[in-house]
């Protein structure tokens, strides 16, 4: 590894011992940047690698807010505006007990790498909170919301920071913050994507995660002589990511057979009714076990883990971080998985991307293969700043195009530093080269 590469991560991890999680993405994005640094000595002498893993600003905030039955709660509210180098932070809200500044920090830093693929002009940056929506009523739902976005607002902007929904922030949350910041800053403007159709939203954003990912891998099958139609896929998670990634799977031709919640995972050997899925985690908000009430044939296992035991040629972990490891690598491999696409931020250990690499899996890494939801959440922000609306087909064409673009872009990367085929450092390399461009060009600073 580039000695420099090597400082600065051997810093990073004294400086940050309890932050497991964002040590983890910046190893692993460091690394892979290592061969870079090699042929840059001009990197260190400017201190590029030292801004680049340190926040331009954090914000924390207490979230005091008052429940249903008339008692004070208080949860902690975060903001991490991690990199603007290429354009104003852009990132998601995640609502979930598990929040902490570490999760916000790795995928913070995630996102300045993604966003840097789209090819668009935004930064990176992440935010949210360890309020759990699950079980809350819509006015206590709301209630947060708009004490969330007291703090909120007065740090960001159209130009400056412009949060969208992830984990916990579907379209409720996304309307209830909008409307709040909407009072108080007295303006209607692209602050937030995600938004409903009906002020401002785009078409197409609901679907783009999921369609964004199938894309990617569907070119990326197709370059190495393979195809999506007539194979077997599983999809972890039931959320908006795997609901549209099953779907858009579907469409082209291949058969997904299992997906999960945090409880456990349904199999479904004839193949998943999507529209009870739907039916179920959209409308009734319920849990996944319920699709064995309905398709007495399918199996449930409550075992959400389990799921990467069903056999299948595609992978696609949609879920969560860190949800696929190594043991579960090994048993996808032993089973005949020729592809894995992550469709959820850092879902694959480090340990079990190795595993898939080594085997000569195709591997498309969360930063390349999940980067349509926010390359359409920066179209929804273009149609807005033109007040302008267009169809579902135009965004879903110019997201096609954004993924195909963004898997030659990395494959490119990949071949040009003698590591054909190796995604991870491909995708890493194709963005930095991108970031660390506008960072010389503006200084210190």
């Amino acid at each position: 590894m580039n000695k420099y590469v090597s400082k600065v991560l051997e810093d990073l991890k004294t400086k940050n011992p309890n932050q497991p999680e964002f040590i983890q993405a910046a190893t692993e994005i460091l690394e892979s940047i290592s061969l870079v640094c090699d042929e840059h000595p001009e990197y260190e002498e400017k201190g590029l690698l030292e801004m680049l893993t340190e926040p331009e600003r954090v914000i924390m905030f207490r979230v005091p807010w008052v429940d249903d039955n008339g008692k004070v709660q208080v949860n902690k509210g975060y903001r991490v505006q991690f990199n603007s180098a290429i354009g104003p932070y852009k990132g998601g809200l995640r609502f979930h007990p598990s929040v902490n500044l570490s999760i916000l920090k790795f995928l913070g830093f995630e996102q300045i790498f993604k966003n840097s693929l789209t090819t668009l002009p935004i930064g990176g940056g992440k935010g949210g909170s360890d309020f759990d929506p699950k079980g809350k009523s819509d006015n206590e739902v709301m209630r947060f919301c708009q004490a969330f976005m007291a703090e909120l607002y007065r740090h960001i902007g159209a130009d400056t920071d412009v949060p969208a929904g992830d984990i916990g922030v579907g379209a409720r949350e996304i309307g209830y913050l909008f409307g709040y910041y909407k009072k108080l800053a007295n303006e209607h403007t692209a602050v937030l994507t995600g938004r409903g159709l009906e002020y401002g939203g785009s078409l197409a954003r609901k679907q783009a995660t999921g369609y964004g990912l199938v894309y990617l891998v569907n070119e990326m099958l197709t370059c190495n002589g393979k195809e999506l139609k007539g194979k077997t896929v599983v999809v972890s998670g039931s959320g908006n990511v795997a609901i549209y990634a099953c779907e858009k799977a579907t469409q082209l031709g291949a058969k997904v057979v299992a997906m999960c919640d945090s409880n456990g995972y349904v199999y479904d050997a004839n193949g998943i009714d999507l529209d009870l899925v739907k039916e179920i985690k959209e409308v009734r908000r319920g849990r996944i076990k319920e699709y064995v009430d309905v398709h007495k044939d399918a199996k449930y296992v409550p075992d959400c883990r389990e799921i990467w035991t069903v056999k299948c040629d595609i992978a696609l972990p949609c879920a969560t971080q860190n949800e696929l490891d190594e043991k579960s690598a090994e048993i996808l491999i032993k089973n005949g998985v020729f592809a894995v696409g992550e469709g959820a931020n850092m879902p694959t250990t480090l340990e079990a991307t190795k595993k898939f690499i080594d085997a000569g899996v195709l591997f498309a890494p969360g930063k390349a293969a999940n980067a349509g939801g926010v390359a359409t959440s920066a179209l929804e922000m273009a149609q807005s700043s033109q007040r302008i609306f267009w169809s579902f087909e135009e965004v879903d064409a110019k997201l096609k195009n954004i993924m195909v673009g963004i898997f030659h872009n990395i494959d490119n990367a990949a071949r040009k530093y003698g590591k054909e085929n190796n995604f991870v450092i491909g995708a890493n390399i194709a963005a930095f080269e991108k970031i660390a461009g506008a960072m010389l060009a503006h200084g210190i600073c």
